[in-house]
C-alpha cells in the first residue's frame, strides 16, 4: 500500500537530497584513523584449501555457476528474466563501487592481497568487482524461486509496521553512531531508502523480499565469513574496528548484513520495475 498515491517530483527530490546531504557531511567531516585494519577475528573454522591467490575467486565460482546451472529450470525460469535483472545490477553495483573506492581510500576497510590474484582497477581487487555481480545474482534467483514455490505473501500481515519499524531502527542506529563511517553510512542510507521505497514506490513485493534475504542470509553469513576471516588464517577484506559497530556474527561484522540488504533491495527494485 503506499503512504502518498501520486507524489510529486519535487518531494521526492527533496527527501532524497536530505538523505545524500546527511551522508554527505559525515563523509566530509569523519576523519578515519589510517592503518588500522583488524587482522585479529573470530574463528569458525580454517580451510587450508582456501590459503591461495585464488581464494575469493572460489567464492565467485561457489556463488555464481550453482545458480547459473540451475537458471534454465523450467518452472522459475530465471534466465528469462535476465534482461531486465542485468541492468539493475549493473546500475546498483556501480553506485557501490563508487562507495567501496572511497572506503578503500580511506581505510575504512582494505584487503588482504595474499587472497587475491593480483589484478587492480581503481584502487579495488578485480574479485571485488565481480562481488557486485555474482552475489546480486544469486540472491534475486532465491527471491524467485520464493517467489514462485510459496505462494502465500507470509509477511505480508506485518510488512507495513515492520518497514515502519526498520526505517527508524536504521535511521537511529545512524544517527547514534555518528562518527563510525561504515555504520553510519549503512544505516543512514538503508534506512533512508526504505523510507523512500515506503512512501513512493509499489511496495506490494517488499515483505516477500524480507523473506527472500532471511533465508539468503544463510549463503551470505556463509561466503561472507570466508571473506571476514572465519575460515582463514587471515580475513581476506580487512576492517577498520574504529568505523563499524563492533558486532559480529560469527566472523562477519553486523553492518555487512545491512549492507547487503541495502544492495540486493536495489537491485530488486529496479529487477521489479523493468520485470
Amino acid at each position: 500500500m503506499k503512504l502518498i498515491k501520486q507524489p510529486s517530483i519535487t518531494l521526492k527530490i527533496i527527501v532524497s537530497f536530505l538523505l545524500l546531504l546527511v551522508v554527505g557531511i559525515q563523509w566530509l567531516t569523519d576523519t578515519v584513523l589510517p592503518e588500522n585494519l583488524l587482522i585479529e577475528v573470530p574463528k569458525v573454522s580454517q580451510f587450508d584449501w582456501l590459503e591461495t591467490h585464488w581464494a575469493y575467486f572460489y567464492l565467485h565460482l561457489f556463488t555464481f555457476l550453482p545458480v547459473f546451472a540451475l537458471s534454465f529450470d523450467k518452472n522459475v525460469h530465471y534466465n528469462k528474466k535476465w534482461k531486465a535483472l542485468l541492468p539493475a545490477i549493473l546500475i546498483v553495483g556501480l553506485l557501490f563501487i563508487g562507495w567501496d573506492v572511497f572506503f578503500t581510500i580511506q581505510q575504512v576497510w582494505g584487503f588482504n592481497e595474499k587472497y587475491f590474484l593480483g589484478v587492480h582497477l581503481l584502487h579495488l581487487p578485480i574479485e571485488e568487482w565481480l562481488f557486485f555481480f555474482t552475489v546480486p545474482f544469486a540472491c534475486v534467483f532465491i527471491y524467485e524461486c520464493l517467489n514462485f514455490y510459496i505462494k502465500k505473501d507470509l509477511l505480508a500481515p506485518i510488512e507495513r509496521p515492520l518497514t515502519i519499524a526498520m526505517i527508524l531502527l536504521f535511521l537511529i542506529i545512524g544517527m547514534l553512531y555518528w562518527g563510525h563511517l561504515y555504520t553510519s553510512t549503512t544505516f543512514l542510507l538503508t534506512g533512508g531508502f526504505l523510507l523512500y521505497h515506503f512512501l513512493f514506490v509499489d511496495g506490494s513485493y517488499r515483505s516477500r523480499f524480507y523473506l527472500s534475504y532471511l533465508v539468503a542470509l544463510i549463503p551470505f553469513l556463509i561466503v561472507n565469513g570466508v571473506l571476514t576471516g572465519g575460515y582463514t588464517q587471515q580475513p581476506i577484506v580487512l576492517y577498520n574496528p574504529k568505523e563499524y559497530l563492533g558486532i559480529r556474527i560469527t566472523s562477519v561484522p553486523l553492518d555487512d548484513a545491512v549492507y547487503g540488504f541495502l544492495l540486493i533491495f536495489g537491485v530488486v527494485t529496479l529487477f521489479e520495475k523493468w520485470k
